[in-house]
């Protein structure tokens, strides 16, 4: 697969000189937020990863170049351009043979990585088992991807219009191994607490950086998920949060809106029933994500040296 992926020149020297290296998403710019808001979150999530001392590395499709790492103009076509498709790994290939051009989902940015020698990943929120899937079996594909991809995600949880506890369950079986950063509750994407708890906490990027070398001494290749609640001060109201997701749940049922229509209906029903709160909260917890994530990379370097 490394054949028919680009790697940015400040990337690859990056990865072959064991410099820090963030592998961002780019379906979160183009599909998770508003124009122009998504072109400016993501140059700030660039500009964190950097002033932690670590290289940034967007990855996205682009007329049929799997790239890891934009230009600017490159970034600006992703959030800007009405051609950009959602590619899960199973999409690469096709859209890639017919020049095509995508955002990366969760599963296909943690693959792309982790082909290109990448091994820290900073997301918003990961996909999981949707509501009533006993009996849509509606489950995201970046669950049974991080089963088998040794990268280190960290995240916000799961999106907390998800069946959450069946997606801790699903990690648990697939196992997935979960650290709650300076927190022993599962954070909820838009709320600092999803109302579930996690296993192990950590409380330092030091820690996780000694837990992925034993993952790698030990020959693991499941994912390590960094679980890092939003800022208390920039979360969603709980009360409003709640009432938010009754309402769009009712309304897709009333509707009839399943399967993978169901995620997009309730994002932008929340952006507005909350007046723009929630895209806030979403453009916040993405910065703070990135942040952490250059951190572990720039640990993890670190311990690599010694």
């Amino acid at each position: 697969m490394t054949t028919a992926i680009t790697v940015h020149p400040e990337v690859s020297e990056a990865v072959t000189t064991g410099k820090p290296v963030v592998a961002l998403e780019s379906t979160i710019i183009s599909h998770g937020l508003p124009r122009p808001e998504n072109l400016r979150v993501a140059q700030e999530v660039e500009t964190v990863v950097r002033s932690r001392g670590a290289i940034p590395a967007t990855i996205a499709v682009l007329d049929g170049q799997i790239l890891v790492g934009l230009e600017p103009e490159q970034l600006a076509a992703v959030a800007t351009r009405d051609d950009i498709l959602k590619a899960g790994v199973r999409d690469l290939p096709i859209v890639a043979s017919r020049s095509g051009s995508a955002a990366t989902t969760v599963a296909a940015t943690s693959v792309i990585a982790h082909a290109s020698g990448i091994d820290v990943f900073a997301t918003g929120g990961l996909g999981g088992v949707h509501r009533q899937a006993r009996d849509s079996w509606d489950e995201s594909a970046d669950l049974t991807t991080l089963a088998l991809t040794p990268v280190t995600v960290v995240c916000s949880g799961v999106k907390s219009i998800l069946d959450v506890g069946a997606t801790l369950e699903r990690m648990e079986t697939l196992n997935i191994a979960v650290l709650g950063y300076r927190t022993s509750r599962f954070p909820g994407f838009y709320l600092v607490d999803s109302g579930h708890d996690v296993t192990w906490n950590v409380d330092d990027p030091s820690e996780v950086a000694d837990i992925m070398q034993a993952r790698s001494a030990l020959g693991l290749n499941a994912a390590l998920v960094v679980a890092n609640p939003i800022p208390v001060d920039t979360q969603l109201d709980p009360d409003l949060h709640d009432t938010t997701l009754a309402e769009g749940l009712s309304m897709a049922q009333t509707r009839g809106i399943q399967g993978k229509d169901v995620t997009p209906f309730l994002l932008d029903h929340f952006h507005r029933a909350t007046h723009g709160a929630s895209l806030s909260a979403n453009a916040a917890l993405i910065v703070n994500n990135a942040d952490l994530a250059a951190r572990i990379a720039t640990a993890r370097s670190l311990a690599a040296d010694r």
